[in-house]
């Protein structure tokens, strides 16, 4: 892809993300996430209508009249993307591929988050962490992230999400809201998973295409793997290889659901050209 092509690219996704991001999440992002706990502000006296629980005893004491605490909400979020960037991710027979599908996402939830006045971050993995963007605000910081995204280098080997999770947790020891992008076709350890989810909160977002779960029938084909490379000629027209084939396919997606739900982390299941947007907007409004 040229520079020129990127650009272009680039500047539809902002449109389309902004948009969306705009119109439908980012009232919902700012509930779900208006503040993570309360810090102090400072101390005034007491006036008609303050908490009995926020009086400043020892001040009351000293100057022999009320005053009370002023809490404030922390407002800083910390917003981290993790971005599969394994082959299979490279990949689309729709309207657009995966990792330009991803792109979109992951530029509506910064919009989000660039409204709310959070910084965003990113890590793109496959076999092992190959980029960090530190977190930051702002609109160019955005821009930076999808083009990133899109003009990655796609690995052939298989995704370590593991080594993703245990890196984020190595920096970031503050609790953040973590977006995991992936197709997880790839194995990965349960425990690591259990033990990021319990210091951060997670969403996966596991991305597929409409060919990735059922074959057609087109005769003898051969079959590559994207990132091991191994070969495999099939016979599509036999039904039951077609079956078991599909079937293998939502045992996946049931597995890592339910792994998932062991961890107390949300997932979301979601297909290139859908309107992700529904989806996060319920995300948000159960937060």
């Amino acid at each position: 892809m040229e520079i020129k092509d990127i650009v272009k690219k680039v500047k539809q996704i902002e449109i389309r993300s902004r948009r969306r991001s705009e119109a439908i999440l980012m009232g919902q992002y700012h509930s779900a996430f208006k503040g993570q706990g309360m810090t102090f502000s400072e101390v005034r006296p007491y006036q008609s209508g303050d908490e009995i629980r926020r009086i400043d005893w020892n001040k009351t004491a000293r100057f022999r009249e009320p005053f009370v605490k002023i809490m404030e909400e922390e407002r800083e979020l910390t917003m981290m993307l993790l971005v599969d960037i394994s082959a299979s991710m490279d990949y689309g027979t729709k309207t657009q591929l995966k990792r330009e599908f991803v792109a979109e996402i992951a530029a509506s939830l910064g919009f989000s988050a660039a409204g709310n006045n959070d910084k965003v971050g990113l890590i793109l993995f496959a076999d092992k962490v190959y980029k960090v963007v530190p977190p930051q605000k702002g609109r160019k910081h955005i821009l930076a992230i999808i083009s990133n995204i899109l003009t990655a280098d796609y690995i052939a080997a298989p995704a370590k999400t593991d080594l993703a999770l245990e890196y984020m947790m190595g920096i970031f020891k503050k609790k953040s809201l973590v977006f995991l992008f992936s197709d997880f076709e790839d194995n990965y350890d349960l425990r690591t998973l259990k033990v990021a989810a319990r210091k951060h909160q997670i969403l996966g977002m596991r991305v597929s295409d409409e060919k990735d779960n059922e074959i057609p029938d087109v005769g003898y084909a051969l079959f590559q793997d994207a990132e091991s490379g191994q070969q495999v000629w099939a016979n599509t027209s036999n039904k039951r290889w077609r079956y078991d084939f599909a079937e293998a396919k939502k045992q996946k997606v049931r597995q890592v659901t339910e792994d998932f739900e062991a961890a107390s982390a949300a997932l979301m299941n979601i297909s290139t050209g859908e309107d992700y947007s529904k989806y996060l907007y319920q995300y948000f409004r159960k937060k």
